[in-house]
């Protein structure tokens, strides 16, 4: 969060996604330090957004639910990630409320070959419209990729194809 205060108005990203562990958002003593910092520490909720595991979530929902709803509370987003992972779950999503859903790069990184892969992509966007989230898909990692995911009206893409990692 230090970085955070010092960059948050360095960069256009339109959020900074803060991933999880499927131990930390279930700690209800972690909650209490998430909502203390983003209150006293100066960061702009509206440029955060947490993620956990489409797992961690399914195996957790309650407590999901209770951190989803509290940082959404004071200002911050939340995004589901590794989704298309455990296909069971889309029934979850209805349950969860998400602002974005990360697609698993298991079914990104070989896109422009694989012809199952983009249709199971295309239903997991589909599906993320649905229920009013914005998707990203992981794992980018060449230009025809990423040509299909704007094809498909993928939101937001990540991955070494667009920019490697930087401090």
């Amino acid at each position: 969060l230090d970085w955070v205060v010092a960059h948050q108005h360095d960069y256009q990203t339109p959020r900074l996604l803060i991933n999880l562990s499927g131990l930390s958002f279930i700690n209800e003593e972690f909650l209490d330090f998430v909502v203390h910092q983003l209150k006293t520490r100066g960061v702009d909720p509206k440029r955060l957004a947490f993620e956990i595991t489409e797992t961690a979530a399914v195996d957790n929902m309650d407590k999901a639910n209770v951190f989803i709803d509290t940082v959404r509370k004071l200002g911050c987003n939340f995004a589901l990630d590794d989704f298309g992972s455990g296909f069971s779950t889309f029934a979850y999503l209805k349950s969860l409320p998400i602002d974005y859903l990360k697609i698993d790069g298991s079914l990104v990184k070989n896109l422009a070959t694989d012809g199952i892969d983009r249709e199971m992509v295309k239903a997991i966007n589909k599906i993320g419209h649905t229920v009013g989230a914005q998707t990203i898909a992981e794992f980018v990692e060449d230009d025809a990729t990423l040509q299909y995911l704007r094809e498909m009206g993928v939101d937001y893409a990540q991955g070494y194809g667009l920019c490697k990692p930087r401090a």
